[in-house]
């Protein structure tokens, strides 16, 4: 293939299936066109060319989606008849959970918004969340625990694209915000080996698996579907906290701390 197209072919059982390679090339097409790393709000983030309220916005807001993460693997690993699977993706509650108390990547992400003096029990309640941020991460939590295993893994795919976020996020935060340090985003650092990681595994599944064209198909669609989600969930912060600016009733107002 000289040009990279994401596959749209509505009669998809009468196709052949795609090669290993074709498939991969499919999801890393969609991913260089939906990624999250693309919106707006990501740039300015980046950039230094948000305040501090919004960046905090921004961490309280996406603790929600990194809560739900083990809850959803949960799910998954529930369905999962085959060890190996079950094995592996253990892992990922361990690295998010933690295997004691003051380990894991939602604590770590728990010291980030504690360095912007957001209340941790605040935050953990979730009840300063934006409206569109509770409904975007419930739909990805149903979506894992009812679409097929193999979409429910393919889902997970977007972490093929995220050490190239999380290292523009590092190091453009840390130039720009004097009120950022590198133990305030110890969280990123571990997600440097763990995403490409678990993002090898799931690729190697879903090759695996994916054996017929209308199975290629849904794994294309499911990684799309979590695209979206990341996408709505940036959406809602832009809208709130930058252009026009109208935080919902309940949502965490800047300036009105909470305990």
């Amino acid at each position: 293939m000289t040009e990279s197209r994401i596959l749209a072919n509505p009669r998809a059982d009468e196709a052949p299936p795609l090669s290993h390679a074709e498939l991969e090339e499919q999801l890393r097409a969609l991913g260089a066109q939906r990624y999250h790393s693309l919106h707006p709000f990501h740039r300015l983030l980046h950039g230094g060319e948000l305040n501090r309220d919004q960046v905090r916005a921004w961490a309280l807001n996406r603790y929600c989606y990194q809560a739900a993460i083990p809850i959803k693997d949960a799910s998954l690993i529930a369905r999962a008849e085959d060890r190996d699977l079950r094995r592996a993706w253990l892992q990922r509650i361990l690295d998010h959970d933690g295997e004691g108390e003051g380990e894991g990547g939602i604590e770590r992400w728990l010291r980030l918004t504690d360095g912007l003096d957001l209340p941790r029990s605040y935050v953990t309640s979730r009840r300063g969340a934006l409206p569109a941020t509770r409904f975007a991460v419930e739909a990805y939590v149903h979506f894992v625990r009812e679409r097929s295993l193999l979409e429910a893994v393919a889902s997970s795919l977007t972490e093929l694209f995220s050490p190239g976020i999380i290292s523009e996020r590092v190091s453009g935060m840390l130039s720009n915000y004097s009120f950022i340090s590198p133990q305030i985003l110890s969280y990123f650092e571990k997600r440097l080996s763990q995403a490409p990681r678990d993002a090898d595994f799931a690729l190697d599944y879903v090759k695996r698996n994916a054996a017929t064209r209308s199975q290629q198909q849904a794994v294309i669609d499911a990684l799309s579907f979590k695209c979206d989600v990341l996408w709505a969930q940036l959406d809602a912060l832009y809208f709130s906290y930058v252009e026009p600016g109208f935080v919902p009733p309940g949502a965490w107002t800047p300036g009105a701390e909470q305990a």
